[in-house]
């Protein structure tokens, strides 16, 4: 089979961010633990859809169906403008787009996200679509696969996937320590990432005929060459949506242990990743794993041996925007490429988490 390569990617964010000492303030939180909390958190700004305030007041609340409105609106907003961004660092067309993944968790519709961004932009109608819908962090591999798997069974052929998250469409803002878990960590974001493989190219790549008729990007690209996915059913809770009856809305749940949880199994993950690849840990150069926070991180970090280094941009896309679920890689991604620290033959790791307790993992080599 042809190997996908990475073309590039774009991201997008609401227009406003706050600090978390910001969220404090707007929604006059005072309990000493939840302030802690937010203190804690190692995340310095979010980007955030926030109604609108009187002075001396907190924000209007949100019904569920207010809710899903904002997901969808602004869904569509950040969807688009990240898509935009992608195909502009290609020097692609929307009429180029021959296949379109949405990914997302922070709301639901029928029609999907994949046929409302179709409408709003104008993509080709015959454009092939995949909607992944509520499998949470993880999601944003989820979704590659397949993204790959389609451009891998159609060469030549451009194929774009989207994470959308408008975490603040699935908000529950009251004075407990579970709801406050939630809304100290997850920001709004989009990302999209372009996926092409040459007519008839095997490993190793050829690059040229990949990117004929579109930009290089920034450096080399990197070739999807193996996902491997790892579910552990005995923490099926740890992370999920449930329904409210108080507040009449969905209400998302982080259990103490997801960190935990995904640390144990770090290590065997990634080892059957690089199953019978002859590759050793050692041999991967790049490492690019979700920003869950800094207690998933820090896990990962320990269980896999890595360095605070390894682990830069994951850390930092945290910093500055927060746990922006299914797409948060795809940012570090863009950072990595961004900094020019990659050489071609590079190995790399992308690794996301989230509920099932899941997973995912891809093994990509710059070319």
């Amino acid at each position: 089979m042809p190997v996908p390569l990475i073309l590039g990617t774009g991201t997008a964010n609401p227009a406003t961010s706050y600090s978390q000492q910001d969220i404090l303030r707007i929604f006059q939180i005072e309990d000493a633990g939840i302030r802690s909390l937010f203190a804690n958190s190692h995340i310095d700004r979010r980007y955030l859809h926030i109604p609108p305030t009187e002075a001396g007041q907190r924000p209007q609340t949100e019904t569920q169906g207010q809710l899903l409105s904002k997901h969808r609106a602004d869904g569509v907003e950040l969807a688009a403008q990240a898509l935009h961004a992608c195909l502009k660092d290609i020097g692609a067309e929307l009429e180029d787009v021959g296949y379109l993944s949405c990914v997302t968790s922070t709301g639901f519709l029928t029609p999907g996200l994949s046929a409302h961004l179709i409408e709003a932009l104008g993509l080709p109608v015959t454009c092939s679509r995949l909607d992944v819908v509520g499998m949470g962090c993880n999601a944003g591999l989820n979704g590659l696969n397949p993204t790959a798997s389609w451009a891998a069974s159609n060469p030549g052929r451009l194929a774009v996937m989207v994470c959308v998250e408008v975490c603040s469409a699935a908000y529950v803002y009251d004075d407990t320590m579970r709801t406050a878990v939630v809304n100290s960590l997850f920001g709004d974001g989009a990302a999209a990432v372009a996926v092409r493989a040459a007519p008839g190219s095997a490993a190793p790549l050829d690059t040229a005929s990949v990117t004929a008729g579109m930009d290089q990007g920034s450096g080399p690209q990197a070739a999807l060459l193996k996902f491997s996915s790892r579910i552990i059913p005995e923490a099926i809770d740890a992370m999920r949506f449930d329904w409210d009856d108080e507040h009449g809305k969905f209400s998302f749940h982080l259990d103490r242990d997801v960190p935990y949880v995904v640390g144990a199994h770090a290590e065997e993950s990634v080892d059957a990743l690089l199953q019978d690849t002859g590759l050793r840990r050692s041999d991967i150069a790049h490492w690019l794993v979700h920003s869950g926070g800094k207690k998933v991180i820090d896990a990962v970090k320990v269980n896999l041996g890595l360095t605070a280094h390894d682990l830069r941009h994951t850390s930092s896309v945290l910093r500055d925007y927060g746990n922006l679920s299914s797409g948060s890689f795809l940012f570090s991604y863009q950072q990595l490429q961004e900094e020019k620290a990659v050489e071609p033959g590079d190995h790399g790791v992308l690794m996301t988490m989230g509920p099932g307790s899941t997973i995912e993992t891809a093994l990509v080599q710059w070319q």
